[in-house]
């Protein structure tokens, strides 16, 4: 029997895209999905369009939250519901290849992992690629992930019994603050170089805003991981340089 995996997936006014999210989840190879996704208070029609999509298949499962708690809240939400031994997060504007669950369980299985990400390429918000295959390192400690978040959220996957009871923060980049308590507990994750998702690049997204996302990224290695003024300014200069080589693929 092949291993149940939840796919967390937290939206918030994501019409214009949601579609094309939920149709990548259906496409797998692998069948043996559950798709938990967390809308939070949105004011379009995103939870008629999964409401569609939840009658047509028995996977989808819809919880619409009467107030807006944010993203950290929302995928909180979705991992309680979870029931997988996986859990792969997959945001609400990004699209998965057919192949992508199946390449990650198999890896995992076979390895006894308990966090895989893969390699990606950019789209813009029509849909359009953007860039080439952005690869990803064969393994990655807390340290390297420290230095640089080489892991794009939406390629993850985590063993849920490795995830215990950790919980996203409230901060800025949550999703790289809780890889970074994942990997303290964890040791190690494993990067699969083969491109299996896209990651859409939207001009209001924290990651496009480039002083928000420092500031961020200074709050990570500041407050939350409690690092000196003199390392966290010169891990700041790794990253804006990483930052920047990156763009460049």
């Amino acid at each position: 029997m092949e291993p149940l995996v939840s796919i967390v997936t937290p939206c918030y006014n994501s019409a214009a895209f949601i579609t094309e999210t939920l149709e990548s989840v259906i496409a797998q190879d692998y069948k043996n999905w559950e798709m938990i996704i967390v809308d939070d208070c949105s004011g379009d029609n995103t939870c008629q369009i999964v409401e569609t999509f939840a009658m047509r298949h028995q996977g989808i499962k819809l919880i619409a939250l009467k107030e807006n708690g944010g993203v950290s809240n929302a995928r909180n939400i979705g991992m309680a519901a979870a029931n997988g031994k996986y859990i792969s997060f997959l945001d609400s504007d990004d699209v998965w290849l057919k192949d992508k669950l199946s390449k990650q369980v198999s890896f995992m299985e076979k390895e006894l992992l308990p966090l895989t990400f893969c390699a990606y390429k950019r789209i813009n918000e029509n849909g359009e690629v953007i860039s080439g295959q952005v690869p990803v390192p064969l393994t990655v400690n807390y340290d390297a992930l420290l230095a640089h978040n080489v892991v794009i959220f939406s390629t993850s996957m985590m063993l849920k019994s490795a995830i215990g009871d950790l919980k996203f923060s409230l901060a800025g980049h949550e999703d790289w603050i809780f890889l970074l308590k994942l990997l303290k507990q964890c040791r190690q994750g494993y990067g699969i170089n083969q491109l299996l998702a896209f990651y859409r690049v939207r001009q209001n997204s924290v990651s496009a805003n480039k002083l928000k996302a420092i500031g961020y990224t200074w709050r990570i290695f500041r407050e939350s991981e409690g690092i000196g003024f003199l390392q966290s300014v010169i891990l700041l200069g790794r990253y804006a340089i990483s930052a920047s080589l990156k763009r460049l693929r």
